[in-house]
């Protein structure tokens, strides 16, 4: 748990830093305008001789320069009046009274992605599993963002953590592997729930990778495996058992047709002896049967044939003239 905790934290540094930067910003008209005072005071200290008006002008512009402001498209800024909410400003350019109006912070109403981690987590089953997950949120009330909660980004990365822990320890490991997508939008609505209040909306969840200890993974290997092997022998016995149905059908056929019986022989015959030197077994019974054993001779008799020819064209052809066991 402490390195989630550390990285909680490095993110949140990570958010107050950049929250920092954006408020310090340059600012095109409050520059113009600091400059056009300072060059204003400077032409009255040419034309009177008199230099306090160099000073005023430099102090006139550098209180006029506090109050332009400048907002992105996508942000919106927080004014207060004297610690007082007063509206939210932008975008584009506004002003604020100088020493009275303060903007407190910039609100991103983009849509904001944040990763979370649940690290050693037991599920309902006591299975420790460490799970990433990354949440797609935005601000839909600006107002809300910036006087509910101290630190909305940081309130919405820990709220997800903490649902994220709280389902997968109401949910098996099966459940967790096989129904992703029923646990992401659970988690979305739960979320959703806690910073609603806050002025922020989830748009989704997705979980990354669920990772188990390495031990359970060999275990549920073998597993899977003993488990297609069974279903693998379980296939093989209906094979079989279909098989001997359909030669008792066709026993049942071959018993009042001896002429099919004796084609089905041929056939047996046809197949076996297709390529050359083939050694058929054939039961005495069958041939009986069957009355396979003219077939028989017959076939012994063109294998032989065979044989022969292939002797012969090899004795006309000759040895080789340089011999391979030579070479």
């Amino acid at each position: 748990m402490l390195p989630i905790v550390s990285s909680n934290f490095s993110a949140a540094g990570r958010n107050s830093s950049d929250a920092g930067s954006r408020n310090i910003r340059f600012n095109f008209v409050a520059a113009l305008i600091l400059i056009l005072s300072i060059l204003s005071g400077v032409a009255m200290t040419a034309g009177t001789q008199n230099p306090l008006w160099v000073v005023l002008g430099a102090l006139t512009g550098g209180i006029l320069s506090q109050s332009p402001r400048i907002a992105q498209q996508w942000e919106r800024g927080v004014v207060l009046r004297l610690g007082r909410f007063v509206g939210l400003r932008g975008p584009g350019l506004f002003w604020v009274v100088p020493f009275f109006d303060k903007v407190t912070q910039w609100i991103d109403q983009r849509v904001v992605t944040t990763s979370f981690a649940a690290e050693e987590t037991l599920t309902s089953d006591t299975v420790p599993v460490n799970v990433d997950a990354v949440l797609f949120w935005m601000v839909h009330d600006s107002e809300k963002a910036a006087l509910e909660v101290q630190d909305y980004a940081q309130a919405v990365s820990w709220a997800a953590q903490t649902g994220l822990r709280d389902i997968i320890g109401r949910t098996s490991l099966t459940d967790l592997l096989r129904g992703r997508e029923r646990i992401e939008a659970e988690l979305q609505l739960l979320i959703d729930e806690r910073s609603n209040p806050w002025g922020v909306t989830v748009q989704s969840v997705e979980m990354r990778d669920v990772v188990i200890p390495t031990s359970l993974q060999d275990a549920m290997s073998r597993e899977a495996q003993a488990s297609r092997e069974k279903q693998a022998r379980i296939i093989l016995g209906q094979a079989e058992v279909e098989i001997a149905t359909l030669f008792a059908e066709a026993a049942k056929s071959y018993a009042g047709n001896p002429t099919a019986l004796h084609l089905r022989a041929m056939n047996i015959l046809m197949e076996g002896l297709k390529e050359k030197g083939a050694l058929m077994l054939v039961p005495s019974s069958a041939v009986e049967s069957m009355g396979i054993g003219g077939l028989m001779g017959a076939a012994a008799l063109r294998q032989q044939v065979l044989s022969e020819g292939a002797t012969a064209q090899a004795a006309l052809a000759g040895p080789p003239l340089i011999s391979p066991a030579v070479i």
